[in-house]
């Protein structure tokens, strides 16, 4: 009986071990959990800087490829006019192929481009010029509800249901954006984006698989 526990014991740890691995990857906000690429990193008390440099900027989450289901972080940016931008990666291949949700925290409370406030994107390819030019209003939309305070904390929930999308901002019942993927890829790397000139402030990721 002892030598049929210890068995199980094994067994158990071993296939933890590897869900752990291939399944749910650790979110926590720390080195070795994640990989950055065009910034510098800071981790503290639970929560991921990234500086503002050009060009745009990602945290990949180690370990993980996503295809369905839920994704969750808290996110601060700034009231800074083209200089703030920051979200989500998601279905990535490499640091240039990915999709994207971010937010233009100076345009929350902007009447005049209020309509400009989240964005989705797909790279290479369809840009947020390319987008909005191509298709105007379709991939970018206002806050619901609008933060109170632009250089302030707020919570983001993204719901994959590939080709569909749903973005909710501190947990409206409502999207604030609804879009269907232009990226033929179904599953791929997460990570934490900044656009550019852009810095950032990460915490709470949570990664919820269908």
């Amino acid at each position: 009986m002892k030598i049929i526990y210890s068995i199980y014991l094994i067994f158990f740890t071993l296939w933890s071990g590897l869900f752990l691995t291939q399944g749910s990857p650790d979110t926590t906000m720390k080195a070795g959990n994640y990989t950055v690429f065009n910034r510098e990193v800071d981790y503290n008390n639970g929560v991921a800087h990234l500086n503002a440099l050009e060009r745009d900027g990602i945290l990949w989450l180690n370990n993980s490829n996503f295809k369905n289901g839920t994704i969750e972080f808290d996110v601060k940016g700034k009231d800074l006019q083209g200089q703030s931008f920051v979200g989500l990666a998601f279905h990535g291949q490499d640091n240039e192929t990915f999709d994207g949700i971010y937010f233009r925290p100076f345009n929350f409370k902007n009447q005049e481009r209020k309509s400009h406030s989240v964005q989705y994107i797909s790279m290479p390819d369809n840009d947020w010029s390319t987008l909005r030019n191509a298709f105007p209003g379709k991939y970018e939309n206002e806050m619901n509800p609008v933060p109170e305070d632009a250089n302030d904390w707020f919570h983001v929930k993204v719901v994959i249901n590939s080709p569909k999308v749903e973005v909710f901002v501190n947990d409206a019942k409502s999207p604030s954006l609804t879009v269907d993927k232009i990226n033929p890829n179904q599953s791929g790397k997460v990570g934490l984006w900044v656009g550019h000139l852009s810095e950032g402030w990460f915490k709470n990721l949570k990664l919820l698989p269908e």
